[in-house]
C-alpha cells in the first residue's frame, strides 16, 4: 500500500474485492491540502494495479466527507501560490496549470476502469463535492450535505460535473445560489444513487459495492467506458477546461481579491459567513476600494 499523508487506502477486511479510500484529515474536516489531489491519484493507481480489487469506495474520516480546500492555507494565509498569486498582474496560465492538474487528479476516480462509489456523511462541499462527483456512484446519509458555496464568490467547480450529473436547470440553480442540498434531496434529484439514515450508510454502501464487486473486472470496465464516452461526447473535457480557467479568474478578479483580503484581515470564518449569508458581495469599483482599505489594514498589523 502507498504511504500517503492526507488519506489511506486498503482492502475491506470482509471483502478484498472492495478497496476503501479514506480521506484522513479529520481535524480539518478532511480539507484538501496541497498533497491531497495527487494522493487521490496515487491511491487509485494502487487499486487499479491490484487485480483482486473490483470497486473503490471513497469516504471521509471523522465528522464528514470533505469540507473543500483548506482555507487556512489557500484563503486566510498570505502565501504566494500559483492558485493564490500575490504578485501583480497575476498569470492565468500558471494558475490553470496547477488547478488543471488537481482536476485531473480528482478525475482519476472517473477515468479509472474500476467503479468508484462515494460514501458521503456530514459535508461534501466546495472542492469536496468535486471529489464526490468524480465518483461513478454517490451514496449519501439523508442528513449529509453537498454543494459548492464558493460559486457565490471565489470559485467555479473545475470538474464541471454538476451539469453532467444534474442537468442544466438544477446545475444552474445551485451554481447561481451557492446553496447546498441534503442527501434526501440529492436522491430525489437523481444526484445521489440513494440516501439512507446515517446509521445505515456504511452498510448500504458496502452492500452496493459488494453487488458490483461480483461482476468481472472486464465487464465493469467496458460498461463504465461506454457511459463515460457519452459524457465525453457531450463536451466534458471542454467544459472542464473552461471551468478551470474561470476558477482562476474568480480568485483573482476584484471580487475574488476582496474575498481573499477580507479572509486575511478578518479570518476565513468571517469571510465564509459573509459569502454564505446572502449579503451583497462587493463587486467592481466597490470591491477595489475595499481591497485598498483592507491592504492598508493588513500593513498596519504586520
Amino acid at each position: 500500500m502507498p504511504r500517503l499523508s492526507t488519506l489511506h487506502i486498503e482492502k475491506d477486511p470482509t471483502n478484498p474485492r472492495i478497496a476503501r479510500l479514506v480521506l484522513d484529515r479529520p481535524e480539518r474536516l478532511n480539507a484538501i491540502g496541497e498533497a491531497t489531489p495527487g494522493e487521490i491519484r496515487a491511491a487509485v493507481d494502487w487499486a487499479l494495479a491490484d487485480d483482486e480489487v473490483h470497486v473503490i469506495v471513497v469516504e471521509g474520516a471523522g465528522k464528514g466527507f470533505c469540507g473543500g480546500y483548506d482555507l487556512s492555507q489557500f484563503g486566510e494565509g498570505r502565501l504566494d501560490h500559483p492558485c493564490q498569486q500575490e504578485r501583480f498582474p497575476w498569470d492565468p496560465l500558471v494558475d490553470y496549470a496547477v488547478m488543471k492538474r488537481y482536476t485531473e487528479d480528482f478525475m482519476s476516480l472517473w477515468r479509472c476502469p474500476k467503479p468508484t462509489v462515494a460514501q458521503v456523511h456530514g459535508a461534501a462541499v466546495a472542492g469536496g463535492s468535486d471529489i464526490a462527483l468524480c465518483c461513478d456512484l454517490l451514496v449519501m446519509a439523508e442528513d449529509a450535505r453537498i454543494g459548492y458555496m464558493p460559486t457565490r464568490v471565489w470559485g467555479c467547480p473545475t470538474t464541471a460535473m454538476w451539469a453532467y450529473r444534474l442537468g442544466p436547470m438544477r446545475a444552474k440553480q445551485l451554481m447561481f445560489t451557492g446553496d447546498v442540498i441534503d442527501g434526501r434531496t440529492a436522491a430525489e434529484w437523481g444526484l445521489a444513487t440513494l440516501a439512507v439514515p446515517a446509521a445505515e450508510l456504511e452498510a448500504a454502501t458496502l452492500k452496493l459495492a459488494a453487488r458490483i464487486a461480483g461482476v468481472p473486472r472486464s465487464h465493469l470496465a467496458m460498461h463504465k467506458m461506454v457511459v463515460n464516452q457519452v459524457q465525453l461526447h457531450m463536451g466534458l473535457e471542454q467544459s472542464q477546461q473552461l471551468a478551470t480557467l474561470f476558477d482562476g479568474i474568480t480568485r483573482h478578479n476584484p471580487e475574488g481579491m476582496w474575498f481573499r483580503r477580507y479572509a486575511q484581515a478578518e479570518g476565513f470564518k468571517a469571510a465564509v459567513q459573509w459569502r454564505d449569508s446572502g449579503r451583497d458581495i462587493p463587486e467592481g469599483d466597490d470591491a477595489r476600494q475595499r481591497i485598498a482599505e483592507l491592504d492598508a489594514q493588513l500593513r498596519e498589523t504586520r
